[in-house]
């Protein structure tokens, strides 16, 4: 009795893949180059390579929007693309904003909580959306409202660390100087990121989805 050959096995998930979830896996790679180019720039210290993972950002951002409106166009949405595109959007609007902020110099013990507080806060945020989409689409195929801010809005602070990079105000000159509160310091930029955690996870702030 012949065995099946296992090689085709391991192409099959491929093959449930709609297209818009190639555009999914994009926004992943952004984000996963972002944290790269992050780590490159604290060894090199060269501003190119912390403008090209800021850059990763928006890119992010528009394979994000792409796969929403193909999916929507081709009519395949599916419980495999609803959790791929949460795994992608912690990765590039989580992730990656923590590590470039950690990289611009959010590196106090006050600031490395914050950042820890805002990405458990994306991925509890995203959890949430998840299990509440049906209840939230009220029966359609789209959700009416967001509850609490979406969390591809971090990428307002991926852009925030980049004007702050042109101006020469990150790392030993980070913009609003440290604090030193009880065993840790603090810089005031994390608080941008503890505020949008913040927003990301309230149940009394509802955004319309277009």
């Amino acid at each position: 009795m012949q065995t099946p050959k296992p090689v085709r096995k391991h192409f099959s998930m491929l093959r449930e893949f709609h297209l818009a979830d190639f555009f999914t896996l994009g926004n992943a790679a952004c984000g996963v180059a972002a944290v790269f180019l992050a780590m490159l720039y604290m060894s090199s210290q060269s501003l190119t390579h912390f403008y090209a993972a800021a850059a990763m950002a928006p890119a992010a951002f528009i394979f994000d929007v792409l796969d929403g409106r193909i999916a929507r166009w081709r009519r395949q949405h599916s419980a495999l693309g609803r959790e791929l595109d949460s795994l992608a959007d912690v990765i590039s609007f989580g992730i990656a904003p923590a590590a470039l902020a950690f990289a611009a110099g959010l590196r106090g013990g006050w600031d490395c909580a914050i950042l820890i507080y805002f990405v458990c806060c994306g991925v509890s945020r995203l959890a949430r959306f998840n299990v509440t989409a049906e209840s939230l689409s009220e029966g359609g195929d789209k959700v009416a409202y967001f509850e609490g801010t979406p969390i591809p809005t971090s990428v307002i602070l991926t852009g925030i660390l980049a004007w702050l990079a042109s101006r020469a105000l990150i790392g030993e000159q980070l913009w609003g100087g440290a604090w030193d509160i009880g065993p840790w310091l603090l810089h005031p930029v994390a608080l941008l990121f503890a505020l949008s955690g913040t927003l990301m996870i309230s149940k009394t702030l509802h955004i319309p989805k277009f």
